[in-house]
């Protein structure tokens, strides 16, 4: 009998690919449960998850089982042996709890990568030249704001400083380079893949202290949370715009809108927030932030690449033990992955 495969809890884009990756080496089971309790006890004996091996994930399924955390990770039962998470940042699953429990955690890099970039890009523009004050007073039949002239800059030849260089940051230096913006990083390390005119800082601060525009990239881990908090923000050029397509944890939202308050930052423009969907009604004091409700993987074409990428995850786990996107944590225990079912 083909292995059991769960699908948590919908497939919108990629029904065709689900057949043609899954269907003639596992049995699907397309998750209905109404509440967490129902999920985990179908696992048991005689339950319609019983002796699943591995879970599909999207977002929208924590709406009726909530995120996959350690309590509902130490409720899995043996049998689960990966999970694959649809999504780059993979924040709402406990990958502690992945690792003690002996599950295995994918995610879907690269595919998200041009529209999170673009909607960075959005931002970039929107803040630079205060298109999003300016629609607001069009909608108000108010015309143009007086004196909005002078808040406003052109992008060529402003500095951009990218915090995290990986793939979506890459492809936003990408699209800036364009105007074009001079571009400098910081990472953990340097990236190999940077091409020359990307300019590596070893010391963030440095990095900083020359950036007009300060993009954020980098995933949400505990110790990541409030990593862009009053130090760094204060070491930003006075008049400097922060943007943010990572993970509203990232960023210390308290020190932020400080820094807009006194004038030290210009704008911001914020496509995540710390507590989805709540956003701090703070916020929405400042006319010259540009916001946008986690718009970055939000079209057709990028949802169907993140599906199609986490599925075929599942089928390279059943067929070879090994998923490609074995998330970082895992990486130095990736010998450790039992190979083919």
């Amino acid at each position: 009998m083909p292995p059991k495969i769960l699908i948590c809890s919908k497939i919108v884009w990629a029904h065709d690919d689900v057949k043609a990756l899954l269907d003639d080496i596992a049995n699907i089971i397309y998750v209905d449960s109404p509440d967490r309790a129902d999920f985990l006890a179908q696992f048991r004996s005689g339950g319609k998850y019983e002796g699943a091996v591995a879970i599909y994930r999207e977002n929208e399924s924590a709406k009726k089982i909530g995120v996959f955390d350690k309590e509902l990770i130490d409720g899995l039962p043996s049998s689960v042996k990966w999970i694959a998470h649809n999504g780059a940042g993979y924040d709402p699953v406990d990958v502690h709890a992945c690792k003690a429990k002996g599950i295995y955690l994918s995610n879907t890099p690269g595919a998200v990568d041009e529209a999170t970039a673009t909607t960075a890009l959005y931002l970039l523009i929107s803040t630079m030249r205060q298109y999003s004050v300016a629609e607001r007073s069009l909608r108000a039949l108010k015309w143009k704001p007086a004196g909005l002239n002078a808040k406003t800059h052109d992008i060529t030849g402003r500095t951009l400083g990218i915090l995290g260089l990986g793939g979506i940051g890459l492809r936003f230096a990408e699209l800036t380079r364009g105007f074009p913006m001079r571009v400098i990083y910081h990472s953990r390390n340097r990236n190999p893949n940077a091409p020359d005119w990307c300019e590596y800082f070893v010391n963030v601060e440095e990095m900083l202290a020359q950036t007009d525009v300060l993009s954020i990239h980098v995933p949400l881990r505990k110790e990541t949370e409030g990593l862009v908090g009053e130090k760094w923000i204060r070491a930003l050029r006075p008049g400097s715009i922060i943007i943010n397509t990572a993970r509203g944890k990232v960023l210390d939202e308290d020190a932020l809108i400080r820094a807009l308050e006194d004038g030290h930052l210009a704008a911001a423009g914020l496509d995540v927030f710390p507590n989805e969907p709540h956003v701090n009604p703070r916020l929405l004091d400042f006319p010259q932030l540009t916001l946008l409700p986690h718009m970055g993987t939000e079209n057709q074409d990028s949802q169907r690449t993140m599906e199609v990428r986490a599925l075929t995850n599942v089928r390279d786990f059943l067929t070879t033990g090994m998923g490609k996107d074995l998330v970082i944590e895992f990486k130095n225990d990736s010998s450790k992955v039992k190979q083919k079912l």
